[in-house]
């Protein structure tokens, strides 16, 4: 309902722009009055984001129209309205929606001293050839949990372990078509090559203990119940759990272990949130100016508490107790682009893997 609340009022806003238009305001004046809008696309729906946007209003005086829905939904919508889009800036949360994205040309060039200084090179995307560009604001790792009564310690430190015979009928997962799942994979046939990926794809596979469904929250419920030995989650789930204060949930995870993967390698695979120029931005100057300030200090606290996520900004911490539990880790710096361009590859091997 409030989502719907908010689509409506942002309809209304643009219906009385052109309703003022219309009314004798000068063309100035009306490029003034707009100069203190931005429009925003956001598959973001956490309730932090709202001092999120507050702030921003206060210090700029530029009031923030939104509109929330699925990754998908706000691409399609992008899709369908094309030039006529009124949409300032667009907030995406997989990296391979955020390619998606770039590479169909639904964002524009950016260049910004402030956000080069302030997002690491490997967390944001680089020219495509189309001029497009975005950048990560949070992120969160993809990590292995275990059953503690059901898997050794130390059996299991790394994604490769996951294909090993020894844990045949143990591994549980996702979809292998979903975006989280896709990222992993395309990360895993940059560092393995397509072929390298395939055969760990084929190996996970004949360990499934059951053909993949359910999202992350399932995967860690069947670890629980000892339905499943192994499975993959994104960190902000199980922060999600471990912050809860429901009986059930804490029982939950007093029955699993969490795994930082491959820390004597290359690290485990992070996935991020990520925001960029729409492409036809009627507000240009107001969406470089809110993206810079999603790099501030202040805003990268509430985009990570927001989700349980950690800051893209290496220099600012937070305050968060179910994530200093998991302590500090090796992050992979694969590019994050590049993880974005190994879709097609990872498309691929789960298919030619059974991975469904």
């Amino acid at each position: 309902m409030a989502r719907a609340r908010r689509t409506a009022l942002f309809a209304l806003t643009l219906a009385g722009t052109l309703l003022a238009g219309t009314a004798g305001i000068s063309a100035p004046a009306l490029a003034q009055a707009q100069d203190k809008v931005l429009n925003l696309y956001s598959a973001r729906h956490y309730q932090t984001d709202e001092a999120l946007y507050a702030n921003f209003t206060r210090q700029t005086g530029i009031k923030i129209n939104r509109i929330e829905a699925g990754d998908e939904a706000l691409l399609e919508r992008l899709r369908t309205e094309g030039r006529n889009s009124p949409a300032d800036v667009v907030l995406l949360v997989d990296a391979a929606r955020l390619w998606k994205a770039q590479v169909e040309g639904l964002f524009q060039p950016l260049r910004s001293p402030v956000l080069e200084a302030r997002i690491p090179a490997h967390l944001r995307s680089k020219d495509d050839g189309k001029g497009s560009e975005w950048f990560a604001f949070s992120t969160r790792a993809r990590v292995i949990l275990y059953n503690k009564a059901a898997i050794k310690p130390g059996s299991v430190k790394s994604y490769e372990d996951l294909a090993n015979p020894a844990l045949k009928g143990q591994v549980c997962t996702r979809s292998g078509t979903h975006p989280y799942m896709l990222s992993l994979i395309g990360a895993m046939s940059e560092h393995l090559g397509e072929a390298g990926a395939e055969k760990w794809a084929r190996g996970v596979v004949a360990n499934f203990a059951r053909s993949p469904r359910g999202g992350d929250t399932d995967q860690i419920k069947a670890v629980a119940t000892g339905e499943c030995g192994v499975a993959l989650s994104n960190t902000y789930y199980l922060a999600r759990l471990m912050r809860s204060d429901k009986p059930e949930d804490r029982d939950m995870m007093s029955k699993i272990a969490i795994v930082m993967p491959d820390q004597e390698g290359r690290g485990t695979h992070v996935n991020v949130s990520g925001g960029a120029l729409a492409r036809h931005a009627p507000h240009r100057e107001a969406g470089v100016q809110f993206l810079e300030y999603l790099a501030g200090d202040e805003a990268q606290r509430y985009l990570a508490d927001g989700n349980n996520e950690w800051p893209a900004v290496p220099s600012v911490s937070v305050r968060n107790p179910a994530l200093e539990s998991l302590g500090k880790f090796k992050q992979d710096t694969l590019p994050i682009s590049s993880i974005g361009r190994a879709q097609v590859n990872a498309a691929r091997i789960i298919d030619r893997a059974g991975w469904r």
